[in-house]
């Protein structure tokens, strides 16, 4: 098995965000130990962003991070631990607010393919780029 980088490398579904996160540096810190659960929005989801938000965004690292590190929740949280509504921390710092009472709805995104394992944790899918307040 892979770590959740490479895992997100191979799917071929990811190279927006793969790419934002070795921008961003964060490459390291998700081939470590974790573990990790990420909440993976799909090249299709970056393309719905406003035109330029993705090229602000890697012009501009620490906000680039601050939306990376939304996504990423510490510990391996799988679709079956989710058995009612959840605000997690994410490593950003914010809450996320979790509700699978009609599929599972990560804020104002969909996870579009739970539980894909990695070594270091867990990539859930999802269609919408999620941002911090």
């Amino acid at each position: 098995m892979a770590d959740i980088v490479d895992t997100a490398v191979a799917a071929g579904s990811f190279t927006t965000l793969v790419a934002a996160i070795q921008a961003a540096g964060l490459v390291d810190t998700l081939k470590s130990a974790g573990p990790f659960t990420v909440f993976a929005p799909t090249d299709a989801a970056f393309a719905k962003l406003p035109a330029g938000t993705v090229e602000g965004l890697l012009q501009d690292i620490p906000k680039l991070t601050q939306v990376l590190t939304y996504h990423v929740v510490p510990g391996a949280v799988m679709s079956t631990d989710i058995t009612g509504p959840m605000n997690p921390a994410t490593v950003q710092g914010g809450t996320l607010k979790i509700d699978p009472t009609n599929g599972v709805k990560v804020n104002n995104a969909t996870v579009v393919t739970p539980d894909i394992k990695a070594d270091n944790g867990v990539i859930h899918v999802i269609d919408t780029v999620l941002l911090p307040s």
